[in-house]
């Protein structure tokens, strides 16, 4: 993460602005970890790991002109190269597209191994885990705020201290609706019984995402 932000920051490539915020949160995340957050420290670890993993390899097959890009990373990191969007546009299709893409088929990948041998009780203490990560988002706000939008759009600092802590909680209330449905979406993976059911599944998120994408690009949320 470090090397590519000091790649693209430089030379004003915006695909920076989602990277130093998710940064900013895997740090976060890492030493919410550290401090015994988590019932399944561990297993968040890895998790952490093979979602990073999921950007990379999206990245790596973009640059590469890959037919196999995924559809929302193809349009977001083409969207947020040049200086053509507001920061806040910037960041929120990174966000999209690794939260409610990438996060979808992490989750998935890393409990096929257990869900089944799991009960409902030890499956919701997996959940408890993923929600908890909403709070140390929550926690990161603010130094995203200070440290990567308002320095970008001056002027947002002046909404920040109009709104005081309603502007975070916006953010954060709209991130953890995200989450929520990224474990639905993730569960209907892990329990679909067949393949084409399962691509179903699939082709209708990618649906889901794109439309979240395209209407973060005419200025919504």
């Amino acid at each position: 993460m470090d090397a590519r932000i000091a790649e693209w920051e430089p030379g004003d490539d915006r695909r920076f602005v989602f990277l130093k915020c998710y940064r900013m949160m895997t740090g976060n995340v890492l030493a919410a970890i550290d401090a015994g957050e988590f019932r399944h420290g561990m297993w968040v670890d890895r998790l952490l790991q093979r979602f990073a993993g999921y950007y990379f390899e999206a990245l790596d097959l973009y640059e590469h002109g890959s037919a196999k890009t995924p559809l929302v990373w193809q349009y977001t990191f083409e969207k947020t190269a040049g200086g053509r969007l507001n920061v806040l546009q910037q960041l929120f299709l990174g966000v999209n597209a690794h939260i409610n893409f990438d996060l979808v088929f992490t989750i998935e990948e890393m409990l096929r191994p257990l869900w089944t041998n799991l009960n409902e009780q030890e499956r919701q203490a997996y959940r408890t885990d993923h929600s908890h990560i909403n709070d140390v988002i929550y926690r990161t706000i603010d130094a995203v705020q200070d440290e990567v939008v308002e320095k970008l759009s001056p002027w947002l600092d002046a909404v920040d201290v109009l709104l005081g802590r309603l502007d975070e909680r916006l953010i954060a209330g709209l991130i953890s609706g995200w989450r929520s449905e990224v474990w639905e979406h993730s569960r209907a993976l892990l329990e679909t019984s067949n393949n084409e059911d399962r691509d179903r599944l699939c082709r209708s998120l990618e649906e889901r995402v794109m439309k979240k994408a395209r209407k973060i690009v005419r200025g919504g949320f």
